[in-house]
């Protein structure tokens, strides 16, 4: 049978890109689909369209783009309708009730009683949404990402003259007054402040702290080049500043990618400043258990064996270090047997966290790493902490005698059962599997539960990062 298209426009229909994302993707999964594309009509996704070799017709940014292919589509019309229903029934219950019509723009929103601005737009329209936000004297959470660098810069420079916060562009993760934005594990509150420019390094530490006991008040996210030489640490500065200020934070965690020197300088110039005892996790100089373990001695708790699956002996010490005079075993190869001399093979890194990766290519020295997380996997698609398509066809192509290491974050806005579509990929891999599982008992994927599923398909699990990295690392 061969293949036909599909193309609707429905205009005026607006929905969340990261929901539609998800509609497109549930789609896919429908027998006889080969491409499915549920899309804002923006420019990107009319040119990502016609590289699929689709035929569009006229549409604009707020009209809902539909592009299928496949075998035997009759009724895919009415199916992506019953797809796309709980979607018009969220937003028909956001604008009823009162009657009032919602603010259609940041600078109205603005003049209601607010604290904090949340900016979720393609990346070439964030800046004036964020502007809007600085000059109404609101923090403001930038998510999105693709902003320029340039305009990064003036919001932060503006934002230090009316004295309040940016975060991000790009920042993924934070959470205010225990109330997490974007993806965010559940924690349970307590005494630590976070600093992260970095949204899973601000995952993995808060997590690790969470099993440990230890909960986290605030998480303030920067972006991921506030600690560069454009940009100089100013959101970072400010973050530092706030949390200092703040009497329920007794400790605060500064996480961040490698910082430019002169600027990491600056930081630390500053933190010797402040009241409140600040614990720096910059990549490169310190792993974030690392970071995690020197919190907890700083609050006086004891540092516990981070969990693994299936168990085994646990990598104690900072830095995952091996208890002194003690060997841990080797990985065990697929068939059961050690991995030690079994051909060498490749060590491949496949992970959705940038920080992460950067981690566990610091620590294993090897292997080629790739962070599908990166702006130039995500152009047009979910990030991979949602869609783990990119991931799985790189599983597909390890081989037998490889070790394959990867991460999985759980928390809200991440895959609501990650180990549904890893878990077999991973069984049917003839590589040696290693996962990072960044999460908390809170989270709604079920820490355990996740741990398990991927344990069955063979995989080793760690909740700590850089001891799946070390683990990784012997894997040969």
């Amino acid at each position: 049978m061969t293949l036909t298209d599909v193309v609707l426009v429905r205009p005026g229909v607006y929905h969340d890109s990261v929901a539609l994302m998800r509609v497109s993707r549930s789609m896919r999964e429908l027998p006889g689909m080969e491409v499915a594309f549920v899309a804002m009509a923006t420019e990107l996704n009319l040119a990502l369209a016609r590289d699929l070799g689709f035929e569009l017709p006229a549409a604009g940014p707020g009209d809902l783009l539909v592009a299928l292919r496949g075998r035997d589509l009759e009724g895919a019309a009415e199916e992506l309708d019953r797809r796309l229903a709980p979607l018009s029934g969220a937003r028909a219950r956001e604008a009823g009730g009162g009657g009032e019509q919602p603010p259609r723009t940041t600078r109205s929103a603005a003049r209601q009683p607010a604290d904090l601005v949340l900016v979720s737009v393609p990346g070439e329209h964030a800046f004036a949404e964020a502007l809007d936000a600085v000059l109404a004297g609101l923090d403001v959470m930038v998510f999105s990402d693709g902003v320029p660098v340039h305009q990064e810069v003036l919001l932060k420079r503006l934002a230090d003259e009316r004295g309040v916060l940016v975060m991000g562009p790009d920042c993924g993760t934070a959470v205010i007054a225990g109330v997490g934005l974007g993806f965010a594990n559940v924690l349970r509150p307590g005494p630590v402040g976070v600093v992260a420019a970095s949204g899973t390094g601000a995952q993995q530490v808060t997590s690790l702290l969470d099993l440990a006991g230890v909960g986290t008040g605030h998480v303030l996210g920067v972006g991921g080049r506030d600690l560069s030489a454009e940009v100089g640490g100013r959101s970072t500065l400010r973050a530092l500043r706030m949390l200092d200020d703040d009497p329920a934070t007794e400790l605060i965690v500064l996480v961040s990618k490698p910082p430019d020197p002169s600027v990491a300088g600056a930081v630390r110039e500053a933190v010797a400043g402040l009241g409140t005892p600040v614990v720096t996790a910059f990549a490169g100089e310190r792993d974030l258990t690392a970071a995690a373990e020197e919190a907890l001695r700083a609050l006086g708790r004891p540092v516990p064996a981070w969990p693994r699956w299936p168990a085994g002996p646990p990598a104690a010490g900072t830095h995952g270090s091996r208890p002194e005079g003690r060997d841990e075993p080797r990985p065990a190869g697929r068939n059961g047997s050690r991995a030690e001399g079994e051909g060498g093979g490749r060590l491949l890194g496949v992970y959705a966290g940038g920080t992460l990766c950067t981690e566990a290519r610091l620590i294993a020295g090897r292997g080629e790493f790739t962070d599908y997380g990166d702006d130039a996997y995500t152009r047009g698609r979910a990030h991979p902490m949602i869609d783990p398509t990119l991931r799985l066809e790189a599983l597909s192509r390890a081989e037998p005698g490889d070790v394959v290491l990867l991460d999985v974050v759980l928390g809200h806005g991440a895959d609501p059962d990650p180990a549904a579509a890893l878990a077999p990929a991973l069984a049917r891999c003839p590589a040696t599997a290693v996962v990072a599982l960044v999460g908390t008992e809170g989270d709604p994927q079920g820490l355990h539960r996740q741990a398990e599923a991927l344990a069955r398909a063979g995989a080793t699990v760690f909740a700590s990062n850089a001891q799946a990295a070390r683990y990784a690392k012997d894997a040969r």
